[in-house]
């Protein structure tokens, strides 16, 4: 039997983080390793359990979930774990900073609990969790504050197609969307993201989308 998905949930609000362990020990696939409630104790407790996955709050005392982050995943780290960041949307203004961070994708409190464990098991398989219509909004809420990097978008070493599917996932839209908009099948696609990650060195969609408003590919 494949052996369950290891979890380590870090939340300072002490009722908020017991239905999110709650919610996911009662999971035959999923397994708690540990709770805690601010980042620094975090840190801690992933070079000592070794989780596969943090479901990580933003705002917490002694460290912060952003910068928690970018201890745990961010550029690097020679063993990063994934992370799941959870927040409360229209409070956060640092969700975009946390994915720049090496978050692997971050869902909203407010979201319903087959949705949480769904974003859970996602980002344990590699992959990123970024909902195309949450893309839009939180993107278009701060573009304008993304500080772009040095350099042009003529300095990328893609190819203009890939140029353009780089465009599109930044813009929000799922392998299938993209597929449907370049008339391409989305095995196509796939491969197209897939030599857009290489190329850059990047991990995911999420570092993808950071990467494309970072070089000004798209406002």
């Amino acid at each position: 039997m494949t052996a369950p998905v290891r979890v380590l949930v870090c939340d300072d609000q002490v009722l908020v983080r017991t239905g999110l362990v709650t919610i996911i020990d009662a999971q035959p696939d999923l397994e708690v390793a540990g709770e805690c409630g601010d980042g620094r104790t975090a840190v801690d407790l992933v070079g000592r359990l070794r989780p596969d996955v943090v479901v990580m709050d933003v705002r917490m005392p002694v460290l912060d979930g952003i910068e928690a982050t970018r201890l745990l995943a961010g550029a690097g780290v020679p063993r990063p774990v994934k992370v799941l960041v959870v927040t409360t949307f229209n409070l956060d203004e640092y969700v975009y900073e946390a994915l720049r961070a090496g978050a692997s994708g971050f869902l909203l409190k407010e979201a319903p609990p087959a949705q949480l464990l769904h974003g859970i098991r996602t980002v344990a398989m590699g992959a990123a969790l970024l909902d195309p219509e949450v893309t839009r909004q939180l993107v278009g809420r701060y573009a304008a504050r993304i500080r772009p990097a040095e350099g042009s978008p003529d300095d990328t070493p893609l190819t203009p197609r890939e140029l353009q599917v780089l465009r599109l996932i930044a813009d929000g839209l799922s392998n299938s969307e993209i597929a449907a908009a370049l008339l391409l099948s989305q095995e196509t696609v796939k491969t197209f993201v897939s030599r857009i990650l290489t190329k850059l060195d990047l991990r995911d969609r999420v570092q993808a989308v950071v990467y494309a408003y970072r070089r000004g590919l798209v406002t």
